[in-house]
């Protein structure tokens, strides 16, 4: 398959090491990008939780493939959490195209990013991280059990059910503190000028518009790879939240906010080739569709539904 070419991917709260990780998804998906530059916003390998019993080839399969993309030119940005805090006294090395962080800010197209886990707005850490530790195996555990459960639903028939986001959502506690957070983080931003904040930490994938008597930014949590199986996607001046359970190898063309691109534009940067429309025959367009012998009249689009893409 070929690879969608990116400008940056962001992925967070992997947790390496735990039951709860979904590494066969992940490596699908970086498996399905090129980007130039992928950055690793935090919570990558749970050394919190970590055990020699268990850390299963999967898992070590995405360190493989992490550190092959950088080799093969990417460049790697691994920011550090609160999971892997122990990485920080290693903060600013750098491998090659492989670095190790606290922060980071890029400029994009004009614009400043300020990328950073988001622990530091996280008071249990700061001042009671025995009780974070408590609560990081508690929730292993839930996801485990999470786990067993959708097993069960699965051979009946039924969809599965995530017991962490029902938890999250009815508690109030809960929501109040991940409102406090984004709010925080794009106040901060707004502060000191940057024009998007980009975070992990909550297990929350969001983008959001935030305005004050100051400015305004754009909010992005890149969520996680536990429950949510998200990453963002910036590309064509965009950020997109990718779905794996939703987008899986949909292209990222696909975006509403790109269909009204001049076609030249996007094909030369997807392909590194100009091309001349004129040029394109209009059954270049019109794909066969597997589920009949003689070839369908109707668009790409829907030929992608029977591929199992998704549509916007």
């Amino acid at each position: 398959m070929k690879k969608r070419k990116i400008e940056l991917a962001v992925i967070s709260d992997v947790h390496l090491g735990t039951y709860g990780c979904h590494a066969d998804e992940l490596i699908a998906y970086l498996n399905s990008i090129q980007p130039k530059k992928l950055i690793l916003n935090g919570d990558i390998i749970d050394i919190w939780q970590f055990s020699k019993r268990y850390f299963p080839p999967s898992h070590l399969k995405v360190l493989r493939k992490v550190i092959g993309m950088a080799s093969k030119g990417t460049e790697v940005y691994y920011i550090t959490g609160n999971h892997d805090e122990m990485l920080r006294k290693f903060s600013d090395t750098s491998m090659g195209n492989f670095k190790i962080m606290n922060k980071l800010v890029l400029n994009l197209d004009g614009k400043k990013a300020w990328i950073f886990h988001g622990d530091v707005f996280d008071v249990s850490i700061q001042n009671a991280k025995w009780l974070a530790k408590l609560g990081g195996y508690g929730y292993d555990l839930l996801i485990l059990i999470n786990s067993f459960v959708n097993w069960w639903l699965v051979r009946l028939g039924r969809e599965k059910y995530s017991l962490s986001k029902r938890i999250k959502n009815s508690v109030k506690g809960a929501v109040k503190y991940i409102n406090n957070f984004e709010k925080t983080a794009a106040d901060l931003a707004i502060e000191n000028d940057y024009d998007y904040v980009i975070c992990g930490h909550i297990h929350q994938p969001k983008k959001e518009h935030y305005e004050n008597k100051y400015g305004s930014c754009t909010y992005l949590n890149s969520g996680d790879w536990v429950e949510n199986l998200t990453a963002l996607e910036y590309s064509f001046k965009r950020w997109r939240i990718y779905h794996y359970n939703h987008d899986r190898l949909s292209p990222f063309f696909v975006d509403e906010d790109l269909k009204e691109m001049d076609m030249n534009e996007l094909i030369a940067s997807i392909t590194d080739k100009e091309v001349d429309m004129e040029e394109i025959n209009q059954e270049d367009f019109f794909i066969e569709n597997p589920l009949e012998d003689e070839p369908t009249n109707e668009p790409n689009k829907k030929g992608l539904d029977n591929q199992g893409f998704t549509q916007d």
